[in-house]
């Protein structure tokens, strides 16, 4: 069975879609996907598709989609006439709730979670081309939000959230691989566009502090930090931490020719248009 869900729902067997149309059996084909190999319980089920407060019919509704699911999924088995296994083979009633048996196919989400890991151990390692390489590979598995045209409840809505959570970690980190390389200027659109998206995600406005600094932007790198205190303090009465503190204290010293200047706070980061960046690695990432 292939699964992808990085994006919109997508079901394979056999390379025939089992994916429904009907809202709710997609919902549950969503939760037995992101469980595969595991027993999601009826509880689990029926909270995600009727909430705290299920109908009385909400058993032998359940039952019928998951009839409908194996319908579809009888369907793709029969383009297979040498194989062996039934519907009921792949999604299993078990004590409690239902299975959903992957096989050998592909998934989405575990390759991307493969290729994260990857490019986490590189950067662990000190190899920065690998972890940018790895991790851009993973991010290209992403075509949209999560499960983007499954209505979610709230198990699911977690799920999706855990993901999306975990694209921005291996995000933050390929950036941070980015600017090791010294890839300043080829990071601003990008990093534009993210910092007016997670309006307050320290890293990734250091790391366009960073960015804008070494493309010779010192100014537009100290507004960034005063746009991020703004909107920290307005809506979180909270201060930026300490770690951006000292990367804005140290940009502010830069001497007018460009280059550092040293305080005891640490060293400035490197002049504009000299080598590899450092990190931007100013909060642990998220996810």
């Amino acid at each position: 069975m292939d699964t992808d869900i990085l994006g919109t729902l997508a079901v394979r067997e056999k390379g025939i879609s089992i994916t429904p149309t009907a809202p709710k059996p997609r919902q549950v084909l969503a939760l037995l996907v992101l469980h595969a190999d595991q027993m999601v319980p009826v509880g689990m089920l029926s909270e995600e598709l009727w909430g705290a407060q299920p109908p009385r019919s909400a058993r032998p509704t359940l039952q019928t989609y998951i009839l409908q699911l194996r319908e579809l999924i009888t369907a793709a088995l029969e383009g297979d006439p040498g194989g062996h296994r039934s519907a009921k083979d792949v999604l299993l009633t078990v004590p409690g709730g239902y299975l959903l048996k992957s096989g050998e196919g592909s998934s989405d989400v575990r390759e991307f979670e493969r290729l994260a890991g990857l490019g986490y151990r590189a950067m662990d390692g000190a190899d920065f081309p690998g972890a940018a390489r790895h991790l851009r590979a993973a991010l290209a598995l992403w075509s949209g939000p999560p499960l983007a045209d499954v209505q979610a409840g709230p198990h699911l809505a977690t799920q999706v959230k855990r993901l999306e959570e975990s694209r921005l970690c291996a995000l933050d980190q390929r950036i941070e691989a980015d600017l090791r390389l010294g890839r300043h200027r080829e990071l601003l659109a990008e990093l534009t566009v993210l910092v007016s998206r997670y309006p307050t995600h320290e890293s990734l406005c250091g790391q366009y502090m960073l960015a804008l600094y070494r493309s010779g932007r010192r100014g537009e790198a100290l507004d960034a930090y005063q746009r991020l205190r703004a909107t920290l303090v307005r809506g979180l009465g909270l201060e930026p931490s300490a770690a951006l503190g000292k990367l804005q204290r140290s940009i502010l010293m830069a001497r007018p020719d460009g280059s550092p200047a040293t305080t005891t706070a640490g060293a400035a980061p490197a002049a504009p248009g000299t080598g590899p960046a450092g990190s931007g690695r100013l909060a642990a990432p998220v996810g």
